[in-house]
């Protein structure tokens, strides 16, 4: 390989010209065929070993758009490594440079994972204009609420006008109709200047079925071994793997180190295949903060299975993630909002237990049977840390899963959700929001795909099969209500309005001061935390004591899912006060400013009375010597 590359695949910019380096042990030949000063300009590419070809073009100036021939095939092909794809999957790859960007983040560190407020965003609906640029106007405010890390669905390219960016192609070029590479660029420079990281959305479990010319080039690109559920999978452990896993590791860095991505998100990994001695997974992470250098990532990852082998060091034989994502929590707290337990959600009660074992130990499936799948899920994970689980109560797939995308404040009592807001936000594992829910978005999420004519039916049909585990959804009345994954309207409908910011503020204030208390109280921040434990007063009331490490300095949380309750007596340790102390309330969900019906103090000399439907959160308060007598006195 050419010592004035960068990476081992794509086009690059030299001092005279630029270089360009494909994988194509497929093919015999391969010419470059490029736009030069108006003119097309053809070059037999060299062969070099172990299936590369490379050449050298003078000449060329960004913006210069090249493609391949591959032997005596009059098709042109797009670069695999193509750094932008202007014209959609199909058309030429443009020579981008990737180096002249002008950062002004350099003092920034990265992303720790300690006391992080995640945002999924989609950057097609986050706002109307649905562009890298839009997005970037919209950083300072979500600042001011309190996020932290945006974790942005994928950006690469994919076929159509509209997607959801899981079924990618182009792994290596910025989705064409979000703007230019440069347009995220900005948008993450713009990010950190007032304090936000961003971590990407990465799917190495697959490939999008259209728009994918990997095959053209190589026939060990993609696994003739396993299978996924959406699509052909990567070749990380058989023959000729090697410059497969050297593709991918280097998309990896690539997004690292050319766009000061702070880290990802790895979507279903427990379909990223590999039977290596290195688990491709773990490689990734190596080189991904090697790359990063002194700069700190987040690796998140989804895994259905709920393997915590993935957020165990490597050195102790795991992957090396920082966090898991938990449907647990989730689905528990769905269960509770709405009282359905079909399909995947027919083992959980939505009860205290499982909100008090989740609070603590993180996965509620760690080994046990789980019915719906007719196994055993998960594995121990009973000593990870907090911050290795993120816990939400929206996320993509789980409204889209809905069928009409309605978000969950559409299908719940507003106090319930309030309550369940504040469970997720004052809680010791991390949190994540999905675009919208902090207003209260009024716009559905909903599955969208612009296929080509090939695909259209095949994905409507396996959408509509996947939706038939929820015996409602499957209806032919409810049926007709569902909007085809090709149909623009689903498209145009999940725009956020965010002027709802406004229409909508006591929610959005609700959210907002919210992680203003978990991001200033020292114990909620984990800057004074020690451990939790909890007790399930009733099936629908529950208690969370957050120990500080700071004598009488405890927080005591709450949750109250049903109607009122009267506690008298109150004979559990976790209520009771620090000596000299008592109790005083902090925060409730049913602050007027909320929407709520006004609070009170929750706790009495004499007995404990909490409103139906609530949240609230108590701290410490010094008795004086005087009252202290007087009670003794009393008693």
């Amino acid at each position: 390989m050419s010592s004035e590359r960068r990476y081992p695949v794509g086009a690059e910019f030299t001092d005279n010209g630029a270089h360009f380096r494909v994988w194509g042990p497929a093919a015999k030949k391969i010419t470059l065929v490029a736009s030069a000063r108006s003119e097309q300009v053809k070059v037999v590419m060299t062969p070099e070993p172990d299936g590369y070809h490379a050449c050298h073009l003078p000449g060329l100036i960004p913006g210069a758009l090249y493609q391949f021939q591959i032997d005596n095939d009059e098709t042109l092909y797009p670069d695999p490594a193509s750094r932008y794809q202007p014209f959609g999957p199909h058309g030429p790859s443009r020579l981008e440079n990737d180096v002249h960007f002008e950062w002004s983040d350099a003092r920034w560190q990265g992303l720790s994972n300690v006391n992080n407020i995640i945002y999924e965003m989609h950057v097609g609906t986050f706002t109307q204009e649905g562009t890298f640029l839009a997005a970037a106007r919209e950083l300072t405010e979500l600042a001011e609420l309190g996020i932290t890390v945006i974790e942005l669905m994928p950006v690469n390219e994919f076929d159509g006008n509209f997607g959801w960016g899981y079924d990618g192609v182009a792994l290596f070029a910025p989705y064409h109709a979000y703007g230019t590479p440069d347009d995220l660029r900005h948008f993450i420079n713009r990010a950190h200047a007032v304090g936000i990281g961003v971590i990407l959305d990465v799917v190495y479990n697959h490939v999008g079925a259209s728009g994918c010319y990997l095959g053209k080039f190589s026939h060990d690109y993609l696994s003739k071994r396993y299978q996924s559920d959406w699509g052909d999978v990567f070749n990380f452990d058989a023959k000729n793997c090697a410059p497969v896993r050297e593709f991918i590791i280097s998309n990896a860095i690539y997004w690292i180190k050319e766009f000061h991505f702070d880290g990802f998100r790895l979507d279903a990994t427990q379909q990223i295949f590999d039977a290596s001695d290195e688990h491709i997974i773990s490689a990734i992470v190596s080189a991904a903060r090697a790359a990063a250098g002194s700069r700190k990532l987040l690796v998140i990852g989804e895994n259905e299975p709920q393997h915590s082998k993935l957020v165990k060091p490597i050195h102790e034989q795991g992957y090396g993630l920082d966090a898991l994502w938990n449907d647990d929590f989730h689905h528990s707290c769905r269960v509770a909002m709405t009282g359905r337990t079909d399909a995947y959600f027919t083992d959980y009660k939505g009860e205290a237990q499982e909100f008090i074992a989740s609070a603590k130990y993180g996965f509620l499936f760690q080994g046990q049977w789980y019915k719906w799948q007719k196994q055993r899920r998960g594995s121990a994970a009973l000593n990870l840390p907090p911050q290795a689980f993120v816990h939400y109560l929206q996320s993509h797939d789980q409204v889209a899963n809905g069928g009409r995308g309605k978000r969950i404040h559409q299908l719940t009592h507003p106090a319930l959700l309030r309550a369940l807001t504040g469970l997720l936000l004052l809680a010791p594992q991390t949190p994540m929001l999905f675009q919208g829910q902090e207003f209260g978005a009024s716009s559905p999420f909903i599955y969208f795909a612009d296929n080509n004519k090939d695909l259209v039916e095949a994905v409507a049909k396996g959408r509509n099969e996947f939706l038939h585990q929820f015996l409602c959804l499957a209806t032919p009345a409810m049926q007709s209500y569902l909007y085809r994954p090709e149909d623009i309207t689903a498209f145009k409908l999940c725009k956020l309005n965010l002027d709802e910011r406004k229409t909508n503020a006591d929610i959005y204030r609700l959210h907002k001061e919210l992680l203003q208390l978990r991001r200033t109280d020292p114990v909620l921040s984990g800057l004074d935390y020690s451990h939790t434990d909890g007790a399930a007063i009733s099936s629908s009331l529950f208690v969370l004591r957050l120990f500080a490490s700071t004598p009488d300095s405890d927080r005591l949380l709450l949750v109250n899912m049903g109607r009122d309750q009267l506690l008298s007596p109150a004979p559990d340790p976790l209520l009771a006060p620090h000596e000299q102390h008592d109790w005083t309330l902090y925060w409730s969900s049913e602050f007027p400013q909320y929407g709520g019906h006004g609070a009170c103090e929750i706790s009495t000399r004499e007995d404990w009375l909490m409103p139906g439907m609530s949240a609230a959160l108590l701290k410490p308060i010094a008795i004086s010597h005087q009252n202290l007598d007087e009670g003794i006195k009393n008693d």
